[in-house]
């Protein structure tokens, strides 16, 4: 196997903020006279541009205001992180630099916008390691869209049998397979289902044993 690039997801995979969504996402939504359930709240992880104000509608009706309550929930995470800071997960810079020295690129793929991106990174100690960071606000469709992987390897320059995608969500997973890639499943806070194992190159307990992957 000839891999030549990393490319991560951020949220849930570089950095343990995946669940600040599945806390915050029914918060906001309860401030606002609606009720979403755990399960729904896991449906939305790495769900992108136009998918996510479709479901929304899709499940509280045409007339659900998305920008407002999608602002509200930013704020709540916002004045989160603000208190108690940005973990990165475990083993990501020993498994960045691993890749380093072996000649692997690694680079983002992302639904967060670039200045959060950029900021959380910071927060996290991870800034100036990426050599790429794409944000889903660069292509026309979110994840679980394969655009966001297409651009990333395309700025890359490279094909996507070439990469590897670490995702943790299933949008994130259906996003990097649609686009061709190897995807490696690192589980945060669901395990990969029967319609999610068949689109798997491999299921890992943590970053760290994506080197053995990488080596082949």
């Amino acid at each position: 196997m000839n891999i030549k690039a990393v490319i991560f997801d951020l949220d849930g995979t570089l950095i343990d903020t995946e669940r600040l969504y599945r806390m915050y996402w029914p918060k906001a939504l309860a401030h606002f006279g609606y009720d979403l359930s755990d399960e729904r709240a896991l449906m939305l992880r790495s769900l992108g541009r136009p998918f996510a104000p479709e479901q929304f509608k899709e499940w509280f009706g045409e007339d659900f205001d998305y920008p407002k309550v999608r602002a509200y929930r930013k704020e709540l995470i916002e004045a989160h992180i603000a208190e108690h800071g940005v973990d990165a997960k475990p083993g990501v810079r020993e498994l960045t630099d691993r890749l380093g020295e072996m000649g692997i690129t690694v680079a983002i793929a992302t639904a967060t916008d670039p200045e959060r991106t950029e900021r959380y990174l910071a927060l996290a100690g991870l800034q100036g390691i990426f050599r790429t960071i794409i944000s889903a606000t660069m292509v026309p469709h979110g994840k679980p869209a394969p655009d966001i992987y297409l651009y990333a390897c395309e700025q890359l320059g490279l094909s996507p049998q070439e990469c590897i995608a670490v995702e943790d969500a299933p949008n994130g997973v259906r996003s990097a397979y649609a686009a061709g890639c190897r995807v490696v499943m690192v589980p945060d806070q669901t395990e990969p289902d029967e319609e999610l194992l068949p689109m798997l190159y491999a299921r890992v307990d943590s970053l760290g044993d994506i080197v053995n992957l990488v080596r082949g």
